[in-house]
């Protein structure tokens, strides 16, 4: 039915109820994108509150995750009930067949979906087969959903597909189009172009990246003058100068929005020309760069800012580890080099020790890389860490960040600028009352220093973990937004992103945006296309983020698959959580978590304390933070559920471990 209201047509009404407006929010709907947890809870974010509206599983009819649908608030309008279906997701499934015969049946890969489909034509696929299937329809929930077989991947059991089947999962392109090929074959020509520019080719600039990196796209280099101040000179790669505005390179980066990092795969915003050729700052060849200069004086203070379109040829390629043994006193660069890695080093921690000063969140935490073989088998995990050399990289494209961002906002330019907001009240209330179950004393963590301090505090405990997870999960998301800026977790009241065009579109606007400020023109893009780019970066960031994590999830279950019929290790685990069923415990070494049931805890009657949220049985009482050695006894691949059982005599009582956290009462 259509309808008409203030000149506005059924599809503007409809749009309008999306944002929460209009008679719908007056009369207790609401519309939006069905999100479904990892638990099957299901929801709505209402746009005016930010608010989740929880929908209970019989209430949600026939929708899907990522339908846009309408449902009507109950009361307390935090819940509701589903009213219609208004858009069904397009989506491809990647799912295995289970059973094949009149009624083929799909179980999802991704265990949002809580039902299995079912197929009229397997098309070939054989049961124990991965295969992409397009959704066709749903009518009734006494009924399976009905999809058809699009493309047969392979065996499920054949782990080198993993990568294939994620992409198909999360619509990653496994090729770039032919225009945007062929465009790309011809950019390098615009080296002979550059423009005017400012020439630092005979400067001691140098770039620091992981030994396995392919593409440089951030150089380095200081100056310091008689009185002392340090200029810092942040070089981009110049990506804008080849990515022009309505290119085929530019719709594809735009359509993209970010390169994916997979554990065995980039999915690169960018053609591979451009991103580990022309674009990449490699050691002594001329490249274009965008430079952002600094200068700090001896307190830290940012005293002056100015910005420059260059040509540089980078000196030296180090690595984290190359710099870290620089810093750390080895002699293993040459003598002019090191005082120049030193002088930025020196400066990075005066600024790190500034933003930590001023509420800035630790939550760095080291980088853990999976290792397969050559069949796509995880072979184990090793972690990478977070060292002062990759704390010298990141403090000066902080810096970096943050100076074009209030260059550019100060000045009235809206940019799509790197939204981090502060956690709502009641995520904090939440926090406070379960540490306080702990027996933690955490102070008023609505006050940003005080959160920071806590952070602080809990380093190197034996709790860390559980505890920085808590607080991660009490965050709000970072976003990418036209109309709001500031970074509540960097405490800086400007931020953007600026240093890596190579692999995210909203820096590549930003460049754009800054070179014409610079030049005179003004800086200023259509605000309605920004909030666009916005929410279109923001989503397919999400994506990236989802497919990274499917992909790692599965690695590391078939290897605990894998472990439980072959090894049966035991595994150090630390407990998350304490429920009356059991015992939520996490694998620090593998980054992954599963459950304990009581029944496995003792043999007796196993207590829980909702109070102190503890669960006590045969002698022995478990609480968060302790540890704990498990093995495998079951694993769920497609509901993505790890049982464990404990090791006899591994869990300590809990009266030996008080007093062993910093902070406890």
């Amino acid at each position: 039915m259509r309808f008409k209201q203030n000149g506005g047509t059924g599809m503007n009404k409809r749009k309008e109820m999306s944002k929460g407006k209009g008679p719908l929010r007056r009369h207790g709907m609401m519309t939006g994108r069905l999100h479904v947890a990892r638990n099957g809870a299901e929801f709505l974010v209402d746009p005016e509150t930010g608010k989740a509206v929880w929908i209970a599983e019989r209430d949600l009819g026939t929708a899907l995750p990522d339908d846009t649908v309408t449902v009507r608030l109950k009361p307390r309008g935090d819940e509701g009930v589903l009213l219609r279906i208004e858009e069904r997701a397009p989506r491809s499934i990647v799912g295995t067949v289970t059973a094949v015969g009149r009624f083929t049946r799909v179980q999802p890969l991704n265990p949002t979906y809580r039902q299995e489909f079912v197929v009229r034509n397997a098309h070939g696929a054989k049961a124990g087969d991965r295969v992409v299937m397009r959704f066709v329809r749903w009518d009734s929930r006494a009924s399976a959903p009905i999809g058809e077989v699009a493309d047969i991947i392979g065996p499920k059991d054949d782990p080198s597909l993993d990568t294939l089947a994620v992409m198909n999962q999360y619509d990653l392109p496994a090729s770039f189009p032919a225009d945007v090929a062929e465009e790309a074959e011809r950019v390098s020509a615009r080296l002979s172009t550059p423009g005017k520019r400012l020439d630092l080719r005979r400067k001691f600039i140098f770039t620091c990246d992981p030994e396995s990196a392919r593409d440089y796209d951030d150089a380095l280099s200081i100056d310091i003058d008689a009185e002392g101040n340090r200029t810092i000179g942040v070089h981009i790669a110049d990506v804008s100068h080849f990515v022009t505005p309505g290119s085929a390179l530019d719709r594809e980066a735009y359509r993209r929005s970010t390169s994916v990092y997979l554990v065995d795969k980039v999915v690169p915003m960018l053609p591979e020309q451009l991103s580990n050729g022309v674009c990449s700052l490699v050691p002594g060849q001329d490249r274009l760069a965008f430079s952002a200069f600094l200068t700090f004086d001896a307190r830290g203070n940012c005293v002056e800012r100015r910005f420059a379109k260059s040509v540089i040829r980078s000196k030296a390629r180090y690595t984290y580890e190359q710099v870290m043994d620089a810093i750390s006193g080895k002699k293993v660069l040459k003598p002019r080099e090191r005082k120049t890695v030193l002088a930025i080093h020196e400066l990075a921690q005066q600024l790190r020790k500034r933003r930590f000063a001023a509420g800035a969140l630790d939550m760095d935490v080291p980088e853990a890389e999976i290792r397969l073989d050559a069949n796509g088998m995880m072979t184990g995990i090793a972690v990478r860490p977070y060292d002062e050399s990759h704390q010298m990289v990141e403090e000066c494209m902080v810096a970096a960040n943050e100076s074009v961002a209030r260059e550019l906002w100060m000045h009235g330019v809206k940019i799509p600028a790197r939204l981090h907001e502060p956690p709502d009240p009641e995520r904090l209330d939440e926090l406070r009352a379960n540490l306080s179950a702990l027996g933690i004393s955490c102070g008023d963590l609505s006050q940003q220093k005080n959160l920071a301090r806590f952070l602080s505090k809990i380093k190197g405990s034996p709790l860390e973990g559980v505890l920085s997870v808590m607080v991660l999960r009490s965050m709000k998301r970072a976003v990418y937004s036209a109309e709001r800026i500031g970074h509540f977790g960097l405490a800086k009241k400007f931020y953007a992103h600026f240093t890596s065009p190579i692999r995210r579109y909203p820096d590549l606007i930003l460049h754009r945006q800054l070179a014409s400020w610079i030049s005179g023109g003004g800086g200023r893009l259509d605000v309605a296309w920004l909030k666009r780019a916005s929410l279109n970066a923001t989503e397919r960031e999400q994506v990236a983020d989802d497919a990274e994590r499917a992909l790692d999830e599965i690695k590391k279950y078939r290897y605990l698959e894998e472990d439980l019929r072959l090894r049966g290790t035991e595994f150090d685990a630390v407990v998350g959580k304490c429920t009356r069923y059991g015992l939520f415990v996490d694998l620090p070494d593998l980054a992954v978590g599963g459950m304990v049931h009581i029944s496995k805890l003792s043999s007796g009657f196993v207590r829980f304390d909702e109070f102190s949220g503890t669960l006590s049985g045969g002698g022995k009482t478990w609480a968060v933070g302790d540890r704990l050695k498990v093995r495998v006894e079951k694993v769920d691949f497609d509901r993505r559920q790890i049982d464990f059982v404990p090791v006899d005599g591994c869990a300590a009582p809990r009266a030996a471990r008080k007093g062993k956290i910093k902070g406890r009462r």
